[in-house]
């Protein structure tokens, strides 16, 4: 698997922006696979990060340099990689795919827009990355922008927005704990991925099993899970763990938080959805977001 590690902060800027279009391009085949495929959401979570999970455990056993990572790690930092795939895998992609498959996907995408806001005033407690003024206005720019878009009736319903909000608090907490786990470049990228996905997702079948029982899989269906879990999934979800080398907490959260633009825009592209003022506000808005809050780090990088 290549191992694009960022060589600058803009490097590690655009491979973050390359992964939250490989998620965002995500929404749609999910949302096939929910409608049209009738897979039940946690066990559609579970299929696609199990295979994952698999594929790049593989590939870290079969290169020596991510083996001997796998071998050195040690008793602490392998407890937050199990902790890390319980929030970032098991909590946040469960709760994500039961809020797409009760309410309509901008209602979620809406309620995750918030999540830098919560980054900003947590992570300065526990990281010690005080934001920067600009950072915050960024951060703001978006929240604001992402409001715009989404302004209307939603759709939303009881327990989707109940998951939709148990997502946010798990996806602020993911990244908290993600940048505390990769800062420090101590474990390779692909090993922190491969380890934390793959307890995520043995928590994800075991639940899905339990409240969902098996899912009858079409081939159709395998297809998109394999799209998923491959490129979106195995490849997206290790390069943004080592975009997260260079990145701090704030900053991923912002350039996560382009996502709901990009889905709008995907669908506006791909289904023909027609996009107004509100919209189109909204789109700069978050746009402008995410380049102020990533040049203000750029500036205050070492």
């Amino acid at each position: 698997m290549a191992d694009p590690r960022p060589r600058s902060h803009r490097g590690a800027v655009a491979l973050a922006l390359l992964v939250t279009f490989l998620w965002s391009s995500s929404w749609v085949l999910i949302r096939w696979g929910l409608d049209d495929e009738g897979l039940p959401p946690i066990s559609f979570a579970a299929l696609r990060y199990a295979l994952a999970a698999g594929l790049l455990l593989a590939w870290a056993a079969a290169v020596p340099r991510h083996r001997r990572s796998l071998a050195g790690l040690t008793a602490p930092r392998l407890g937050r990689l199990v902790l890390l795939g319980v929030v970032l895998y098991a909590l946040t992609q469960g709760a994500i795919f039961v809020a797409i498959d009760r309410q309509p996907a901008a209602t979620t995408s809406l309620v995750l827009a918030m999540t830098p806001l919560l980054v900003a005033g947590l992570s300065s407690l526990s990281l010690g990355e005080v934001p920067r003024p600009q950072q915050l206005a960024g951060a703001g720019l978006v929240a604001l922008g992402a409001w715009a878009f989404f302004a209307g009736d939603l759709g939303a319903t009881l327990i989707g927005m109940a998951a939709a909000l148990g997502g946010l608090a798990a996806n602020t907490g993911a990244s908290l704990l993600g940048r505390a786990v990769n800062r420090g470049g101590e474990v390779e990228p692909l090993v922190v991925t491969a380890v934390s996905m793959g307890v995520g997702a043995a928590l994800l079948l075991v639940v899905g099993a339990a409240a969902e029982g098996l899912p009858a899989v079409s081939a159709r269906a395998w297809l998109i899970v394999a799209w998923l879990a491959v490129g979106n999934t195995a490849f997206a979800f290790t390069w943004w763990n080592l975009s997260l080398l260079r990145l701090s907490a704030l900053e991923s959260a912002v350039i996560n938080t382009s996502m709901p633009v990009q889905i709008a825009l995907l669908a506006w592209a791909f289904l023909a959805e027609s996009l107004g003022a509100g919209e189109v506000m909204g789109i700069l808005l978050v746009t402008a977001g995410v380049v102020l809050a990533s040049a203000g780090a750029e500036r205050g990088a070492a």
